[in-house]
């Protein structure tokens, strides 16, 4: 296992994880995308994940509704999957999300996307529903992880 740094990336930050996420993900996208994402929401989170100051990972969220903050969007450069990462950066944005009064984690996943449906299910999520994204012709599978031991 692979032990990341994870830090919270500021604004001037962003050009990085635009540059990382297309090194990940197809089509490319621009830093405009990601701030047309952002506009609107509240406590944008973005995380990124360094092994010897090289960013390997990512990870996106912010808050859906009032004690649920959404994973928006998290990659691994393809070198460094299956080397915790992934888990790191979903442990580090879970912890974050707790401290800031969050009680539960979401995420969807394109289910042909297979190692982030392994991840969730790995992270200790647990499956909450299906829809279809028609933009994608694809299954999403939606995740849901409780953040507080017990809830009353």
């Amino acid at each position: 296992m692979a032990q990341a740094d994870i830090s919270v990336v500021t604004e001037q930050q962003l050009p990085m994880i635009v540059e990382l996420y297309n090194n990940i993900f197809r089509p490319p996208e621009v830093e405009e995308y990601f701030r047309r994402r952002f506009q609107g929401r509240y406590n944008v989170l973005v995380m990124m994940a360094s092994l010897d100051t090289r960013p390997v990972g990512f990870t996106i969220g912010f808050e859906l509704k009032p004690f649920v903050f959404y994973n928006w969007l998290t990659g691994v450069a393809g070198d460094f999957r299956r080397k915790g990462v992934g888990q790191q950066l979903i442990v580090s944005q879970a912890e974050w999300a707790k401290n800031h009064g969050y009680e539960y984690l979401r995420l969807e996943a394109l289910n042909r996307h297979k190692p982030m449906l392994h991840l969730a299910v790995s992270a200790g999520f647990d499956v909450t529903g299906t829809r279809w994204d028609s933009t994608r012709s694809d299954l999403l599978i939606q995740f849901e992880k409780p953040l507080v031991d017990e809830l009353a």
